[in-house]
């Protein structure tokens, strides 16, 4: 729940009912940080389609992203979107809980690639100050491997994490996990 009026999978209804069933059936379970987005019906299939495309990039792995998600909200005192993403690591990456405590502490001791983690310390930078970026750091992710796309994707993801943290916190979404 939240101070916010949503919608329960148990009431929902027409476009948000069928964007339910699609969630329940990949996930399991409707999140309430998913349910937030009921409010208005085309935010939350947006939403929906937004992480069916993060989750099957082509590119970004799993790991690297619920990292991204994890350490941006760490940044955002989002202790919802922290404890989902160190438990996604743990629960379907197979990272140990001392692993998570690490890469939470500094992420370059995380298990992730020397590619992923470079390319996760330019979105805490942009995400973190994004006037700091600079053309040196985007070559710096292209010699490493990664195209302008995978890039703007995985910065965008920062963003947006930011923008779910604000969602999370200010409308106050109860922990469901």
């Amino acid at each position: 729940m939240s101070i916010l009026q949503t919608v329960t999978p148990e009431a929902a209804t027409g476009e948000i009912a069928e964007i339910y069933a699609q969630i329940e059936q990949a996930w399991g379970s409707v999140p309430t940080a998913i349910q937030v987005f009921s409010a208005n019906p085309a935010l939350l299939r947006h939403q929906w389609e937004y992480y069916g495309s993060i989750m099957q990039h082509p590119r970004l792995s799993m790991p690297l992203t619920a990292c991204i998600r994890m350490l941006v909200s760490q940044a955002g005192n989002c202790d919802y979107c922290i404890d989902m993403n160190a438990g996604m690591l743990i629960n379907v990456a197979g990272w140990t809980p001392e692993q998570v405590a690490a890469t939470r502490a500094n992420f370059h001791d995380s298990p992730l690639s020397p590619d992923e983690k470079m390319l996760l310390g330019l979105v805490l930078k942009a995400t973190r100050d994004s006037s700091s970026v600079s053309a040196l750091d985007l070559q710096a992710a292209r010699v490493a491997g990664w195209s302008d796309g995978d890039i703007l994707d995985a910065v965008n993801h920062g963003a947006r994490m930011v923008a779910g943290d604000i969602v999370i916190n200010g409308f106050k979404v109860e922990r469901d996990f």
